[in-house]
């Protein structure tokens, strides 16, 4: 499939994430026209390398893994600008960029999470709720002041849970794009937990 590209530096879009976005470069307002008149989604990928520290060409510069954009919502401004709300979808990996539009798009091919090749569905399933609790109260540790708006906003389903705390930890992009590209639920929880500092994972 083809998909139009909303490249963004630093960003990664998860599955069930909700996000606003400005839409002001002229590219992509049309890129947004374009999407609203077909119905369709559009990708999100991050920025590798910015155009002042490369003269590569831009398709060089942007990663190769992204999520799919469900465009939930856009109030255009009187100066052309949009603001817009996004929700993430699926995950993919480019196969090919083209550049016959203003915005980069390419040809992807969705790239679902694995079974648990080592674990049967019963245990699969048990480690990856341990697993995404110990995240979420290692979350919670790490915010002691914000408690009730966390326990607020978290979801139960584990795969949101990793969507969740990847938005909610301080991590880079580098670090959010390593958990994306997880091959399974579990291996993303244990990905985000690695990234939790020492002490906030047991209680002390």
């Amino acid at each position: 499939m083809r998909v139009p590209l909303f490249p963004l530096p630093n960003l990664v879009l998860f599955p069930g994430v909700v996000l606003p976005l400005y839409v002001f470069e002229p590219r992509y307002r049309t890129l947004l026209t374009d999407v609203q008149a077909g119905g369709e989604t559009f990708g999100i990928v991050r920025i590798l390398v910015s155009s002042k520290e490369s003269d590569l060409p831009f398709q060089d510069r942007v990663s190769r893994v992204g999520t799919l954009a469900h465009l939930r919502h856009a109030d255009l401004h009187e100066d052309g600008t949009s603001t817009i709300i996004i929700a993430g979808g699926e995950r993919f990996q480019v196969q090919e960029f083209h550049m016959d539009h203003p915005y980069l798009s390419s040809d992807v091919t969705l790239w679902p999470l694995e079974a648990e090749p080592d674990l049967t569905p019963t245990e699969a399933e048990q480690a990856t709720l341990a697993t995404a609790r110990e995240l979420l109260a290692a979350l919670l540790r790490l915010n002691p002041d914000n408690t009730e708006a966390l326990l607020a906003a978290a979801p139960e389903d584990p795969l949101l849970i990793a969507s969740f705390a990847a938005s909610v930890l301080p991590l880079s992009g580098e670090a959010r794009e390593d958990a994306l590209r997880a091959r399974t639920v579990l291996d993303r929880l244990d990905v985000l937990l690695a990234q939790v500092p020492s002490a906030a994972r047991t209680l002390n």
